[in-house]
């Protein structure tokens, strides 16, 4: 085959893929996994079924590879932030930023998305090892810059790494969803404060 013509299908079959997690990302967000059918999906994408079957295996496939598009679009935005933060504070608030600032391709749907996984996975069998792998990727990585933290500031950890990420990411989720109905009642200052809390921090440091 030739190299021009190979080229052409892998920017087709790329670009399919892009429209049918786009179109997954609107649909699973705001009417439910369940209520969204695999042809509404593919007809709001402009494909067929046959097409998000072969890309994604189902709409199973299509809802992990949705957040792990987000996942990969947070490590980028935090690890951009971070590297602005003069302070641990400001790496702290730039965990949090990551998480509700989503001015760019979903918006704050990535939330809505984050449910609709969890309670499809709780009664799934085989998506729950998928949704249990995803959570043990973000400790493991939120472990490591820990850590990496804990030596640059001077500081202890208050336990492992590990079940500290842990902590941490279920603070973060949790404020998360009560900030996507009230904003007002989760400031960035409080979440701050939790973290700080979270990792034994006196107000001094």
């Amino acid at each position: 085959m030739l190299p021009g013509v190979s080229r052409t299908q892998e920017e087709r079959r790329a670009e399919t893929r892009g429209l049918l997690i786009d179109a997954a990302a609107d649909l699973f967000a705001h009417k439910g996994f369940h209520a969204t059918s695999a042809e509404a999906v593919a007809a709001a994408a402009g494909r067929t079924t046959g097409a998000l079957y072969d890309h994604f295996g189902g709409k199973d496939g299509l809802l992990v590879a949705l957040l792990e598009r987000w996942v990969e679009q947070t490590i980028v935005d935090v690890t951009e932030s971070m590297e602005a933060a003069t302070d641990l504070d400001g790496r702290l608030g730039a965990l949090w930023a990551g998480i509700v600032h989503r001015d760019t391709e979903f918006g704050d749907a990535w939330l809505l998305l984050e449910i609709e996984l969890w309670l499809h996975a709780v009664r799934e069998a085989e998506l729950g090892v998928v949704g249990a792998e995803r959570f043990a990727t973000m400790r493991d990585g939120l472990a490591g810059g820990l850590a990496e933290w804990s030596a640059e500031y001077g500081f202890e950890l208050p336990g492992p790494a590990i079940d500290t990420a842990a902590l941490i990411i279920g603070l973060l989720l949790g404020a998360a969803f009560q900030y996507r109905l009230d904003p007002s009642a989760v400031p960035r200052s409080l979440v701050v404060s939790g973290l700080r809390r979270i990792l034994s921090l006196d107000s001094a440091l």
